[in-house]
């Protein structure tokens, strides 16, 4: 009874989405605009890549690359920084979502099995940050970013140049903050073997589903010689091929990797295009937002991540301003802080809690205080330091 109601419960995030696309339709009417509202070349690319990452997940391919890499550590510190980097590094290109729910559980059973539940908080929490601010360099590191790459044109080394730094200031905190851990001196001890983890799925599937992938980023950054290749063989827009390749392709592999997109976040995002789509059209509201968003881009998108999470503020702000830098790094930065701010960071709480349920407490009171010590210093670093020296 209880695992059926489980099944059924609604993400509230995908509720309140659509609540408001509905409420926001007595306003403005349904009419043809609302199509135009969606930005299916985003939603394409998107599920493009959950299917393809859920494939490589599916082969065991970061678990075995988490196991190869702790192989070779011994004290506590060196473990906490394998797991705490590998959550970091691999959120650039798998998304903050996928790199958490996949070495989260990994770090669990490895930091029970080496005996050092001790530091089970503190990492878990730290790669929860590594993960929300790795993921900030790339546009498929998470829904925000391609979200606005796509949505602005902005050009590939223009989006990295400007995440670069904070995601420099981030490593060199979590460096500090290994240092910090209780313990880390300590030898493991391990009740078991490091490599507990399957073997390598199919290798041919590996092979498919790395190319996809591969075929995948290129579409994202509009890389030109593969634009040029993909309408020499099938004229068309390269994303709309690439959905239809992956459908295809996965499709005859295997099929039940289809179902294992997050669909819940893509309808969330067409309630959230909903919603903002009728609030731009409704004259008192959007002068309302671009008046409050003026100059304080950084600061509102933070700020209202902390309420409604990073990608519906995304969704909600891109809009209303032309100041996309700031509202880049305002939904990046503002994925710190409440447990909310980043759904991401749900991932990692519902891990921990449904295996110590009588320790929730403290993780979120380590979670938040974490958070908000990391969201002081990369607000405080960017006004008084790096935005300073760019102007």
């Amino acid at each position: 009874m209880n695992h059926k109601e489980k099944k059924r419960k609604v993400d509230p995030v995908l509720l309140a989405a659509w609540l408001l696309a509905v409420v926001s339709a007595f306003f403005v009417h349904p009419d043809k605009t609302y199509f135009d509202y969606i930005d299916w070349r985003s939603l394409g690319i998107l599920w493009s890549l959950m299917v393809v990452i859920q494939g490589l997940k599916q082969n065991a391919v970061f678990e075995k690359i988490g196991a190869g890499l702790l192989t070779k550590a011994k004290k506590g510190w060196q473990l906490s920084a394998v797991l705490i980097f590998l959550c970091f590094f691999s959120a650039m290109l798998i998304t903050n979502d996928v790199a958490l729910i996949t070495f989260v559980p990994f770090a669990m059973m490895m930091l029970h099995q080496s005996g050092r539940e001790d530091l089970m908080i503190p990492v878990v929490v730290l790669q929860t940050v590594a993960a929300n601010l790795g993921s900030m360099l790339t546009p498929v590191g998470n829904p925000q970013n391609l979200y606005l790459f796509q949505y602005t044109g902005m050009p590939i080394g223009e989006f990295l140049s400007a995440m670069f730094p904070y995601v420099c200031l981030t490593a060199v905190l979590l460096c500090l903050s290994i240092l910090m851990l209780p313990g880390k001196e300590k030898k493991l001890e391990m009740h078991e073997h490091f490599d507990t983890v399957k073997s390598f799925g199919s290798r041919r599937q590996i092979g498919i589903y790395t190319a996809l992938f591969l075929a995948a980023l290129f579409t994202v950054v509009r890389f030109r010689p593969w634009q040029v290749i993909v309408n020499a063989i099938l004229p068309g827009e390269p994303w709309k091929i690439l959905v239809l390749a992956v459908f295809l392709v996965v499709l005859g592999m295997d099929t039940q990797i289809l179902f294992r997109a997050d669909y819940a976040l893509l309808m969330t995002f067409i309630g959230f295009f909903i919603f903002t789509g009728n609030m731009g059209r409704i004259d008192a509201v959007r002068t309302l937002l671009a008046n409050a968003m003026e100059g304080r881009e950084l600061l509102v998108s933070v700020l209202t991540s902390q309420c409604i999470s990073n990608v519906p503020a995304t969704l909600l702000l891109a809009d209303f301003t032309s100041e996309y830098h700031a509202l880049l790094l305002g939904v990046n930065f503002g994925g710190l802080g409440t447990l909310i701010a980043s759904m991401a960071s749900l991932i990692s709480y519902k891990a921990y809690a449904g295996a110590y349920p009588d320790k929730k407490g403290r993780y979120l009171l380590v979670f938040t205080g974490i958070n908000l010590v990391y969201l002081l210093i990369t607000l405080v670093v960017h006004y008084g330091i790096i935005n300073s020296f760019v102007g």
